[in-house]
């Protein structure tokens, strides 16, 4: 057996640095001079940009002002709607009423925004449009 064939049996661990702790010299790794080595430094556009761009995680930063209205083809009236009285409360957001399929009841539909098409289909059918 040789010194160099010695070895410890519990790892040895690296002396624990107090402070900056060395390795740091009179510039700390920031260069010489300029804005970038200042403490505090801020370059503004560069920053603040990128942080508007990525968007929040939380939340709903960018939604719409307008509200989106359900759209409703009249082919589809007499397979939803029991009652004969379609508004505003009928389905609690607001609704479009487009001419998509045919119209055998008579509806009468009141304050809800409907096609022209839709509206000749149902007063065909015998409803009416207020």
């Amino acid at each position: 057996m040789q010194l160099n064939n010695l070895q410890s049996k519990t790892k040895r661990h690296k002396e624990k640095r107090v402070g900056r702790g060395g390795k740091r010299g009179t510039t700390s790794g920031r260069g010489t001079k300029g804005q970038k080595s200042r403490s505090g430094h801020k370059i503004r556009p560069a920053e603040r940009d990128f942080l508007i761009r990525i968007p929040k995680l939380r939340g709903y930063q960018n939604k719409s002002l307008q509200t989106k209205e359900m759209i409703i083809n009249v082919g589809d009236l007499e397979k939803k709607v029991t009652g004969g009285v379609i508004n505003k409360k009928t389905f609690g957001t607001p609704v479009k009423i487009l001419g998509k399929g045919e119209v055998k009841k008579a509806f009468i539909i009141e304050g809800v925004k409907i096609s022209k098409s839709a509206k000749e289909k149902i007063e065909k059918a015998g409803g009416a449009v207020k």
